[in-house]
């Protein structure tokens, strides 16, 4: 596993990169870990793109299910050990989502992104679009994924979007112990940060540089000023400090709604744009995944009412059929909404060559 640090360099220019931050940076998602005060844990996202019209479904995948990793001929094959909730992108990836036993995974794009030649791994291929699940499918817990991706047993491969677009991102996983971890391919290699303190992620710079940018600002503190820009690095500052801040309640309707406030803080509004850029990436959705309880909410920008899936209320053993529910502005939602999932047959991964 290869591993970078940081030098004091890197703070000496942090005034200037968070400014040509603020003004270059087109892709937007946060991603925190929030501590209850009851020693529970509770991870919430937000998914920002420059598509109103993504296409976004929740899916439940049972055990037991037969797996291609849709990485061409040489595809990584599996089949999955625990059931599952997420949240679609397109249809053609796993964004986001909650295994049974509280592992849960968040995917941001990360345009520094570099998964390396295939050919010269000679290892088996697995599409971006199933990476997440992969872990959904296969680990329990944020250590068990770490360690079996010491020696990992794929090679990425990450053809365009539909829209032309990189499919360039990094992911964060954590569990309900609370620990954490980022990871991200860089130069044709897998980085990982592991531990609790990863408790925010956002998009570039690489996770190193956030670190780096964030112990600037730890300095000067937060309470009088904080940036404010929907660039990463401002994102990624305000999360931190606030996650500092925010009251551990150990009332579970307090700490939900303090996830949901936190996430909700760091949002972009729908319609915002400018002349130099008309489509800015608005917040469409938002995840909030308590791991003790397993349940996952999932918060639409489209209609004023969240949704959630218990996953103990629905079948996720061998044999059980998979279902899924679309997300749309026409379809208002609101509760638990386990028993308007659909079945339906697997959506296919973006397919690599």
């Amino acid at each position: 596993m290869k591993k970078k640090t940081i030098g004091l360099c890197h703070l000496a220019l942090v005034p200037v990169f968070l400014f040509s931050m603020a003004l270059g940076h087109a892709e937007a998602c946060s991603r925190l870990l929030y501590k209850t005060g009851n020693g529970t844990y509770i991870t919430a996202r937000s998914m920002d793109w420059n598509d109103p019209d993504l296409t976004t479904s929740l899916w439940v995948f049972p055990e037991g299910m037969k797996r291609n990793g849709g990485g061409g001929k040489n595809a990584l094959t599996w089949t999955s050990k625990y059931g599952s909730v997420i949240s679609s992108f397109y249809d053609t990836a796993t964004a986001d989502g909650m295994n049974e036993k509280g592992l849960v995974g968040n995917l941001q794009y990360l345009s520094e992104s570099d998964y390396g030649d295939p050919a010269k791994t000679g290892k088996q291929t697995l599409s971006i679009g199933a990476w997440l699940q992969y872990f959904l499918d296969s680990y329990a817990t944020v250590e068990e994924a770490v360690a079996a991706m010491k020696d990992s047993p794929f090679t990425i491969l990450a053809p365009k979007l539909a829209n032309g677009l990189s499919a360039t991102i990094h992911m964060a996983l954590s569990d309900p112990t609370g620990d954490s971890a980022i990871l991200e391919y860089l130069d044709g290699e897998l980085v990982i940060h592991h531990g609790p303190q990863h408790a925010v992620m956002t998009n570039s710079p690489i996770y190193s540089e956030q670190l780096a940018l964030n112990a600037y600002w730890d300095k000067i503190g937060g309470d009088k000023f904080l940036p404010g820009t929907i660039s990463a690095a401002d994102r990624y500052v305000r999360l931190s400090y606030l996650l500092k801040t925010v009251e551990k309640y150990e009332d579970p309707k307090k700490a939900l709604a303090t996830a949901f406030s936190l996430i909700r803080g760091v949002s972009v509004p729908i319609g915002m744009a400018s002349e130099s850029r008309p489509m800015f990436p608005e917040t469409l959705w938002r995840t909030v995944a308590d791991h003790d309880a397993r349940i996952y909410y999932f918060d639409s920008a489209l209609f004023p009412s969240v949704i959630w899936v218990d996953l103990n209320k629905v079948d996720l053993k061998p044999g059980a059929k998979v279902k899924t529910l679309a997300i749309s502005k026409d379809n208002p939602l609101a509760g638990e909404v386990s028993s308007q999932l659909k079945e339906a047959k697997p959506f296919e991964w973006l397919k690599g060559e």
